[in-house]
């Protein structure tokens, strides 16, 4: 079973930036998927960008699309989502994710998650 620890969240005005970490333990961090997901409140969780394995293939949410940037470290098992120019409409809890399916390309279902991280918590000030 794998672990996920998050960070990195926080407040910020509309337009700035925040970088989500997520630091991943207990199993071969390059052969899967890790994604990201956001839940705000009174909505389902959704997704928002997925790297494969190793790295070399991403997908985005057509909201996030040329705002957030998914990245992994191997060295350090870590996964990075770094969001700009934020909104309003991008407040919600954040949730790292890891893939159920070795070698997998993209992790983009909620049913595919084999575990979640805990949360973090952006909030976007007008």
């Amino acid at each position: 079973q794998v672990q996920l620890v998050e960070s990195g969240g926080g407040l910020v005005q509309a337009g700035g930036s925040l970088r989500l970490s997520c630091a991943a333990s207990g199993r071969t961090f390059s052969s899967y998927a890790m994604s990201w997901f956001r839940q705000a409140p009174g909505k389902e969780r959704e997704f928002v960008a997925s790297i494969s394995g190793s790295g070399s293939t991403t997908y985005y949410a057509d909201s996030v699309k040329g705002r957030f940037s998914i990245s992994r470290d191997s060295a350090k098992n870590t996964v990075y989502l770094q969001m700009n120019s934020l909104n309003p409409e991008d407040t919600a809890v954040y949730y790292c994710a890891a893939d159920s399916r070795r070698g997998s390309i993209y992790l983009r279902r909620v049913t595919d998650v084999a575990s979640w991280g805990q949360g973090t918590q952006v909030t976007v000030s007008s």
